[in-house]
């Protein structure tokens, strides 16, 4: 018994890789071979006009808040962020989110911020000029703006 001819290896698969055999429905002047599952779902993802994930994330995004302790920090340090930066900041984390990171370094040209991705909260925040030789712990990822 050859292994293409077996069932039970494949249950879901139409074709083995490398078989060069025309399926039924195959082959000039015929019907295409009915699609998966997975295509179906597929298709379904992608007429639904999903192109832009990052438009969908600002529409109803939750607001980026401070812990106490950062708050505290950006007084100490006076470090201020303005709205623009504010947008920037925000669009970080969202591109943080789309890659799984859970803690994050946000470096801007004035601040050094760690970032709680999923609660969208300043943890702490240090000024740029006080950066060198310092090590950042427990973070998984960095974007830099």
């Amino acid at each position: 018994m050859s292994i293409s001819n077996n069932p039970f290896l494949y249950p879901n698969v139409t074709r083995l890789p490398g078989d060069s055999r025309i399926q039924p429905g195959e082959g000039k002047g015929k019907e295409p071979v009915q699609k998966g599952e997975f295509d179906g779902i597929l298709t379904g993802v992608l007429d639904q006009g999903l192109e832009s994930p990052a438009s969908d994330l600002n529409s109803s995004r939750v607001p980026l808040k401070f812990s106490t302790h950062a708050s505290q920090r950006l007084n100490e340090r006076k470090i201020t962020i303005d709205p623009a930066m504010m947008e920037k900041i925000n669009s970080a984390i969202d591109k943080a989110a789309l890659k799984g990171v859970q803690e994050s370094l946000i470096l801007t040209p004035n601040a050094a911020l760690i970032v709680s991705v999923p609660n969208r909260t300043v943890i702490t925040a240090m000024d740029r000029s006080q950066l060198t030789g310092n090590v950042f712990t427990n973070i998984d990822g960095a974007v830099i703006l």
